[in-house]
This record gives C-alpha cells, sequence and structure tokens, in this order.
C-alpha cells in the first residue's frame, strides 16, 4: 500500500481539532499555575490584590486563548504539511506502508 496523496483539509481539520484538545489541556494546567501563583502573591506584601487579579486573569484567560491558538496553528501548518507532501510524493513516490488483514 502505498499513500499517494493526503487531503490538506480533512488532514487539517483532524490535526486543528487534536491540537485545540492539547490547548485546552494545557490552558488548563497554565490557568492552575497562574492561579496558585496569585494566591501566593496575595499574601506577599509586595503584590497586593492587584497583582493576584492580573495573574488569575492570565491564568484564566489560558483556557480560552490557547485551545484556539493551538488549533489554529495545528490546522495551519498540517494543511501546509499535507500540501507539501502532496507535492514531494508527486516528485518521489509515496511512503511505502506494509498492511496485514487480519
Amino acid at each position: 500500500m502505498i499513500i499517494r496523496r493526503i487531503s490538506p483539509l480533512s488532514a487539517g481539520k483532524l490535526a486543528g481539532a487534536l491540537y485545540g484538545i492539547m490547548g485546552l489541556i494545557f490552558g488548563v494546567i497554565f490557568a492552575l499555575i497562574g492561579m496558585a501563583g496569585a494566591a501566593a502573591g496575595a499574601a506577599s506584601s509586595d503584590v497586593g490584590a492587584a497583582g493576584a487579579l492580573t495573574g488569575m486573569l492570565f491564568g484564566v484567560g489560558a483556557v480560552v486563548i490557547l485551545p484556539i491558538f493551538y488549533g489554529v496553528l495545528g490546522f495551519v501548518m498540517t494543511a501546509f504539511t499535507a500540501w507539501l507532501y502532496n507535492i514531494m510524493a508527486g516528485l518521489v513516490g509515496g511512503i511505502e506502508i506494509d498492511v496485514e488483514q487480519r
């Protein structure tokens, strides 16, 4: 079996969804770290409540921004890579895969 062509739109949609999920996971982790830092900063007299609020907003904002950023970037880069693969596969051949049906 030889893969001769990959649909850039199809590959891009799948990668965009996967990267969006990864961005959500990373965003939640970033938010938890940001809120923990904000709570620790609120306890110190240097930062105060304004600094703690800013840290929390950046942490919670990551849950919204990172999935969008990762999803869009994953879609664009994967669609570009699939398009480039199609050009190169036309010049040098596709990827040969041995499969076994059970």
